[in-house]
């Protein structure tokens, strides 16, 4: 069994992730760090892994923060990415030191979100921006994922749009729903 935020999983299948997995989504993301209301010149790609998100960014400096050392060991090796080692519940950078942090299809993964988000928020300099692209529960094929990954042993925790946006105003974030569907993505601008 791999529970919530069990990074085995990961580690175990990093070889083949990114066979797997489509691209991800790079106007969504841009899109979404559109509402930074700072130039974004140093980007943390939480929960990051293989750096599948990292790769469709351009411009700024960043860094892959992943807990799986084996996604981040492609993210370096494959994608020659900067890659740290990290908990998204206890991010190892200062105060208000990055401009932008990504979380791209990984939050429902993360053991407590709201740590996250506090965490984000804290490094994150004021106007920066945190974008969360992630798969809504709410959609039919949201459902289907959730029991997918219940059925092999994970305990994600997806949330709807509009809770994930809550949770990011209690966090000392203002957020913007940028799009929504079976992927949705949500910025959150630190205050």
């Amino acid at each position: 069994m791999y529970g919530l935020g069990d990074v085995g999983f990961f580690d175990r299948v990093a070889p083949l992730y990114d066979l797997a997995m489509p691209p991800a989504d790079g106007e969504a993301l841009a899109a979404g760090l559109a509402h930074a209301e700072c130039p974004i010149e140093r980007l943390l790609d939480v929960g990051g892994g293989s750096g599948r998100a990292a790769a469709a960014l351009t411009g700024p400096d960043i860094t892959v923060v992943d807990a799986s050392v084996e996604m981040l060991s492609r993210a370096r090796r494959v994608r020659g990415l900067s890659g740290l080692a990290g908990d998204a519940g206890r991010l190892p950078f200062r105060d208000a030191s990055v401009d932008a942090v990504t979380i791209v299809d990984a939050f429902h993964h993360l053991p407590d979100q709201d740590a996250a988000l506090a965490e984000t928020a804290r490094a994150l300099v004021p106007g920066g921006a945190l974008v969360v692209r992630e798969f809504d529960p709410d959609h039919p094929l949201g459902r289907l994922l959730a029991v997918g990954e219940r059925a092999i042993g994970m305990e994600s925790r997806f949330r709807a749009p509009d809770d994930l946006a809550a949770a990011m105003d209690d966090a000392g974030l203002d957020p913007r729903i940028v799009d929504r569907g079976f992927g949705y993505t949500v910025a959150g601008v630190r205050r």
